[in-house]
């Protein structure tokens, strides 16, 4: 096949080209190389046989030739972030749903149009996820967003109306839109722009819910997303590891290459048309923990600090529901999580080392008001 990634020399852009290269097919990668990722000079490791355009995906109206002729898109270019997406509110909607606009406006321009378009999106969507009563375990909740009074005083579960606690569950596809942040909000609309496009343009559209991937290639500079990251960066210069709230606040990571397989399975599986699906491992994992096991994975020793800090728009725990994924593809994570790890780190410490800037990153949360 013909394929087009956009976002293509990005984290799991990479891992993605690089399998389906593999598996014979032809793949154009198109990338603005944005410095905040790659770098002020960027330095990407193109997978060997890509083709590649460097192109903001905003201009691909004028460069519908780019996409004519291709048997699917991967439309992965976005700007990542949710703290940062609060203060940045119109970059992070002109580059996710205006890209996502633009990436459609070229489509509509092909004369050969492509037959299949993969969207990667968020759990964020879902805001703080599915959740139940301790007396009520089969009735899925979905709370509000919680309050900064709450987080300020340190209440940091989610709570019903009446006040009680309420247990996370794993998040199904059914549960309706609910971002809590600005980035969440530019994931739905590419949903919505992607899915209403889909039957007028004539292609086939598949929504993927990303949990929190990570693994090697992942950037080591990016101080306002990839939390495993910014733990590893710091790390190995000695600095301490900080964790916001009480630290028991739980994610859903997933290993890249699991990612890249179920993404690339796509293209032969037969999905309905406008299938939105959950990847992610599909089990929770306490932010505590995870700082000890990348600890222990990288062979490093330094405190890790409980901060009660917090940050608005954050959610407390969300884990995904694979049932679809199992059902529709025989999706099954293969890389445990302190596999996973361990292989990161043994690519990690290849990488230089680049100066902390987590901390400048919380500074100008702060000054936003969007960080306690």
């Amino acid at each position: 096949m013909k394929i087009v990634i956009t976002g293509g020399l990005g984290f799991i852009g990479q891992h993605l080209a690089t399998r389906l290269i593999a598996a014979g097919h032809d793949v154009l990668l198109v990338d603005s190389l944005i410095a905040q990722i790659h770098g002020d000079i960027p330095s990407v490791s193109v997978p060997e046989g890509a083709r590649v355009v460097r192109l903001d995906t905003s201009l691909l109206p004028e460069h519908p030739e780019l996409i004519d002729g291709s048997d699917a898109v991967f439309h992965l270019a976005a700007e990542t972030g949710t703290a940062q997406s609060m203060y940045r509110i119109a970059h992070y909607t002109g580059v996710n749903c205006g890209g996502t606009a633009a990436l459609l406006e070229a489509i509509a321009k092909c004369s050969k149009r492509p037959r299949h378009v993969v969207l990667a999106s968020s759990r964020s969507v879902y805001g703080e996820g599915a959740y139940v009563r301790p007396d009520a375990p089969t009735q899925l909740l979905q709370p509000a967003a919680r309050a900064p009074e709450a987080l300020a005083a340190g209440d940091w579960e989610p709570r019903d109306a009446s006040g009680v606690a309420l247990v996370a569950v794993p998040t199904p596809e059914s549960l309706p839109f609910a971002p809590g942040s600005i980035y969440a909000a530019t994931k739905a609309a590419q949903e919505l722009l992607i899915n209403s496009t889909a039957t007028a343009l004539g292609f086939r559209s598949t929504v993927f819910r990303f949990q929190n991937v990570y693994g090697e290639g992942q950037s080591l500079q990016n101080p306002y997303t990839g939390i495993i990251t910014i733990f590893f960066n710091r790390a190995r210069q000695g600095l301490d590891i900080p964790l916001y709230e009480d630290g028991l606040e739980s994610r859903d990571f997933v290993h890249v290459s699991d990612i890249a397989a179920a993404l690339h399975a796509s293209l032969s599986t037969d999905l309905p048309p406008g299938a939105v699906i959950n990847l992610g491992a599909g089990q929770p994992t306490s932010v505590r923990t995870l700082a000890s096991s990348l600890l222990q994975a990288a062979g490093i020793d330094v405190p890790v600090r409980v901060t009660g800090q917090f940050r608005v728009g954050d959610i407390r725990h969300c884990h995904a529901d694979l049932g679809l994924a199992r059902r529709l593809m025989g999706f099954e994570p293969q890389v445990t999580l302190d596999e996973g790890l361990r292989r990161f780190c043994a690519w990690g410490v290849g990488q230089p080392v680049h100066e902390d800037r987590s901390a400048a990153a919380t500074a100008e949360l702060r000054s936003k008001g969007l960080t306690k």
